[in-house]
């Protein structure tokens, strides 16, 4: 089967199949991995301490794959600066930068002139628009089944990625809800050229941040064990349920509002599950794709088990 689309083009990789920035998790072992086995790895640039971690990042990336792989800038974390993070990106050479969570204009700035593929993620159909419009090269539509953060509307991936290929000229990436084969061709069918993952791939052998206690959460849990947190900030994320969570929400009932919401959904909070393993004292991020997620493969493995799938159903088609 030919996987060929205008995303494996533009992005010079063998499969349409692209790693999210998973804060705090999206490092070199595991960007390496999903680019050597045909697919985007990408960095999470803003979870790192400093500009020069990045570069040692990068640097790491490359002593473990020769394949294209990205930078990923969630610009959304209460204004952090991230210009000298993309200075450092842009000085490496990073062959394709993605951007997720905010406003993307000041890094399309400062990315004038630049040669380097740019992908946004999206949530609504406008934003895609916008982001065409900005130079985009690529938009990454995420469904609200998908994990961490998402769009405010609550659009199932089924329903808003047609929306956006309708109204977009440029290659769209379907993102929420998909962990297999079966969602990569689906995506396919409603007129995506490539996907993108989150959840999935934090179930893997290569995701080496993620604690055990994370990824056997990921297995044991069903789609029903999430919970979108941080909807009264107007910045809707899912994240496993848990007893944390429900603090978050039971404050957020309470018009807590920022303040009182800061220090239970902070990156620390965040850490001391998905890193320390601590389930009652932190969240963790996760989509609804959990309810798929029974094992923990190596990339190259899930790699292979998605394109058996694909091409499983393709021959299904061709015959029916």
């Amino acid at each position: 089967m030919n996987f060929e689309t205008r995303v494996t083009k533009l992005l010079n990789i063998q499969y349409p199949i692209i790693q999210g920035g998973l804060a705090h998790l999206a490092y070199s072992e595991l960007a390496a991995a999903v680019s050597n086995a045909g697919g985007l790895g990408q960095i999470t640039a803003m979870s790192l301490p400093s500009p020069e971690d990045l570069r040692e990042e990068i640097k790491k990336v490359r002593q473990l794959t020769d394949k294209p792989f990205g930078v990923n800038f969630a610009i959304g974390q209460h204004g952090r600066p991230f210009s000298h993070y993309l200075d450092v990106a842009i000085e490496e050479k990073v062959p394709v930068i993605s951007m997720t969570g905010g406003n993307p204009t000041p890094l399309f700035e400062q990315l004038k002139g630049v040669d380097v593929k740019k992908l946004v993620l999206v949530a609504a159909k406008r934003q895609a628009q916008k982001a065409e419009e900005l130079g985009a090269d690529a938009v990454m539509v995420v469904g609200q089944e998908g994990g961490g953060h998402l769009g405010k509307h609550d659009i199932g991936t089924f329903v808003l990625i047609p929306q956006v290929v309708d109204a977009v000229s440029i290659p769209v990436i379907a993102s929420g809800g998909i962990g297999d084969g079966r969602g990569l061709m689906a995506a396919f069918a409603l007129g995506a050229e490539g996907i993108e993952m989150g959840t999935r791939f934090i179930a893997t052998k290569e995701c080496v941040h993620a604690s055990d206690v994370y990824k056997q959460a990921l297995i044991e849990g069903t789609e029903n064990d999430t919970v979108v947190i941080k909807r009264s900030l107007g910045a809707p994320a899912r994240a496993i349920a848990n007893s944390w969570t429900e603090k978050i929400l039971e404050i957020e009932r309470q018009n807590g509002g920022y303040e009182a919401l800061k220090d239970y959904i902070s990156g620390t909070a965040n850490k001391r599950f998905i890193y320390d393993g601590k389930v009652d004292e932190g969240f963790a991020w996760a989509g609804q794709v959990m309810g798929l997620i029974k094992d923990v493969p190596t990339v190259q493995e899930l790699f292979d088990r998605m394109i058996h799938e694909a091409e499983s159903i393709r021959r299904r088609w061709s015959m029916e």
